[in-house]
């Protein structure tokens, strides 16, 4: 048997944002992105969301190159687009020690920790509080 005929292992990411969770497996082919089993032209409208996701791809030249399937659940869907975009960026710092210089430099690698702060008790909201009256 030879090497080319042996199947090849995905490479995994686990991305996160906000709420939102995205498994990527990276897989060598045409360049497809399926969004939990949609195309993600249909499940991101926004053209900048799409873009957002492929940024890891087109910093690292590997666009065309490898398929994306992406599991994402929670939150919404810019949260889901950045989630995805942090699990294709650690995936692609698998397959080439390399990569990981550019998309640390790029902010690609970063997990953002900003999460929605809770609301406290007595208090209208996080930080808003009831109108104070003095009569």
């Amino acid at each position: 048997m030879t090497d080319s005929a042996a199947p090849v292992a995905p490479l995994l990411g686990t991305g996160r944002r906000k709420t939102s969770v995205a498994r990527v497996r990276l897989m060598p082919g045409p360049g497809t992105i399926v969004v939990n089993h949609r195309p993600y032209e249909d499940y991101f409208p926004r053209e900048l969301l799409r873009l957002s996701i492929k940024s890891p791809l087109l910093l690292t030249h590997q666009l065309g190159k490898y398929n994306v399937i992406a599991n994402v659940q929670g939150g919404g869907l810019t949260g889901q687009a950045d989630a995805i975009k942090l699990g294709i960026a650690r995936a692609l710092s698998l397959l080439d020690p390399a990569y990981r210089i550019g998309l640390r430099g790029a902010g690609l690698l970063t997990r953002d920790p900003r999460e929605k702060e809770r609301k406290k008790y007595g208090q209208k909201g996080a930080r808003k509080r009831f109108q104070w009256t003095k009569r």
